[in-house]
This record gives structure tokens, sequence and C-alpha cells, in this order.
């Protein structure tokens, strides 16, 4: 076995090079960020393996999803990325190899989506492998979107296609349902599930339009849920309207009941946002961004309440509202 990276070796060689100039070389115990004119959003995520990802997923893929988990919050709040932080906590097996991989995928990330490492820690852990992202932005004055601004008479859109990623998880414990699907379809969503697509180029809009916005990580039905009791409204949609790709009603169509999954399972990084004005002009402008979206319902008078309607405009029960860590 080769000799290990020390903890010094694998800062200068593997995460360095990924640090914006805040993070002054990572050579200090803090980074100095210059100040905002707009007001700074923050966001965390913590993933662990076995949780939120399998221990023998890419290691590249997992350290895009940790970041882009947290993009998809600051795409929902209208926020533009600064910068990130890192806390690693490395099980007794990992490698040089591994630790790579993980910095290479990390590194195509800050490139793509504009958003350099300030700085973090890293450690060892007798347990699973867990990671942490802190995520930075920065929110035009006066143009944060919260979860508490939707008032009846809101449309209610969400962008990309939902259910997924869920269907996807199920993919990797399910074999018979893998077997069923064809091949584009069982692809589709096991990517999908590997590597979130956040939303950023929906900021914009969503600054200008919405009067609250959320992502759904956790699944459409729980955290629409969310935002109606911060808002203090009630919301109605009808499931017929919810955009579902065709890898996911291929699913369905083998098995039914995977829809109530498409909908409450987690981990669609989509967002949910309400708004006015015509209907026909807020999806034109979220196509425009290449970040589509579509109307799946409206805000209505109410307390926290939900209500979702199948194709016969029947009320529908779920089992659960969405995933749950406790």
């Amino acid at each position: 076995m080769d000799r290990r990276y020390t903890e010094d070796e694998l800062i200068a060689k593997l995460f360095a090079p990924l640090a914006g100039p805040a993070a002054l070389g990572l050579m200090d115990d803090a980074a100095l960020l210059p100040p905002c004119v707009n007001p700074m959003v923050a966001t965390v995520d913590a993933l662990v393996a076995g949780v939120h990802f399998f221990p023998e997923d890419p290691a590249d893929s997992i350290a895009k999803k940790a970041l882009r988990a947290n993009l998809s919050d600051l795409a929902a709040k209208g926020a533009e990325p600064i910068g990130f932080l890192l806390a690693l906590a490395l099980p007794p097996d990992w490698t040089n190899q591994w630790l790579e991989a993980f910095a290479a995928g990390l590194a195509e990330d800050c490139k793509a989506f504009g958003c350099p490492l300030l700085g973090g820690d890293t450690v060892a852990t007798p347990g699973p492998l867990t990671l942490s992202i802190t995520a930075l932005g920065e929110a035009a004055q006066g143009s944060f979107v919260g979860r508490s601004g939707a008032r009846p008479g809101d449309a209610l859109y969400v962008s990309g296609t939902i259910g997924d990623a869920a269907l996807g998880l199920r993919l990797r414990r399910d074999a018979a349902l893998r077997a069923g699907l064809s091949p584009k379809a069982r692809d589709y969503l096991l990517e999908r599930y590997l590597l979130p697509r956040p939303r950023l180029a929906l900021a914009p809009l969503l600054r200008t339009s919405a009067s609250a916005a959320m992502d759904v990580s956790d699944g459409l039905v729980g955290d629409l849920a969310k935002l109606a009791r911060a808002s203090r409204v009630a919301a109605r949609v009808t499931t017929r309207d919810i955009p579902l790709s065709e890898a996911a009603r291929e699913a369905i169509a083998i098995d039914p009941t995977l829809f109530e999954l498409a909908l409450t399972g987690g981990d669609d990084y989509e967002i949910l946002f309400c708004a006015r004005g015509n209907a026909s002009e807020i999806e034109r402008l979220a196509s425009a961004a290449s970040a589509p979206c579509v109307m799946i319902g409206e805000i209505i008078a109410g307390d926290g309440e939900t209500i979702f309607l199948d194709a016969q405009e029947n009320i529908m029960k779920f089992n659960r509202l969405s995933f749950s860590h406790f």
C-alpha cells in the first residue's frame, strides 16, 4: 500500500488548487472575505455514507452531490454563489486514489458553477464517510426569496421534473424494476440520483417574480407543506400537472405505486416557487434561462394545508409526506 498523504500534503496538493483568493492559499486559519455590497446568504448540508449516498458511489459524484445540494439552496433563495467551506471526515479505509477523485470532481464543479473553496477541515473518523459543505451566496438588496411570502392567488410552479432521483434510488435496491426498464430510462434515473442539477439559472427570475421559494430536497409533497406552513397559507395541486420525465413515466407504468414515491421520495433538487403574473410568460422566461418550469397549482387561503388532486380530482392521501432523517 502506498503511503497516504499527510494532512498538509492533501491540502496543498488536492484542495489548494480549488481555492479562491479569499482562502489565502488555505495556509491560514480562516478565509478573508471582501465586504459584500448585498446581503450574504449561507446554507449548510451534511452527507453521510449509507444515508445520503452509497459508500461505493464514485468519489467524484459524492463530491459533486455535496456541493450541488448546497447550490440548490442558494438558487432557491435567488442568490449567486460566493464560495464554500468543506468539512471532511474520512473513515479508516480511505486511499489517495479515492481522495484524488473526490477533489477532481469538486474542482470540476467549482469551475462550472463559479464557486471556489474558501476553507474547511479534514479529520479522521472510525465511522462512515461524512462530509459537510457550507455554501455562501449573495442576494441583491431586497431580493432574498424566503419561504414565508406566498399569498392566496399566487400560482405554484416547479422546475425540471419530479421523482427521478427517488426512482433512481429505488433502482439501486430493486433488481426486478431495474431489469424491467429500458437501458435509456434506467441510466437516466440512476444518473439523476447521483448528480443533482442545481437550478442557479433560475435565480434571476426568482428575484424578480417569486413571492416564496424553496428547493425540493425531501420530496415535493412534504416540502410544499413546509412552504405553506411558513407562509400561513394553503396550497392546491393537480397531480396531472406535475412534470415527470419519460423515464419516470416508464417506471410508474411498470409499478403504479411508484407515483407516490416520485412525489414524496426526495433528492429532486428542483425549485418550488410561487409567483403572480402571466403564467405563460414566467414559463417562457424560465425556459429561456435553460431552467424550465411549469405551473402545478395555486396558493389558497388556509393555514398550512396542502391538497393534492388526482386525475379524477379526488384528494390523494400519502403514506408519508417526505424523506425524514428521524
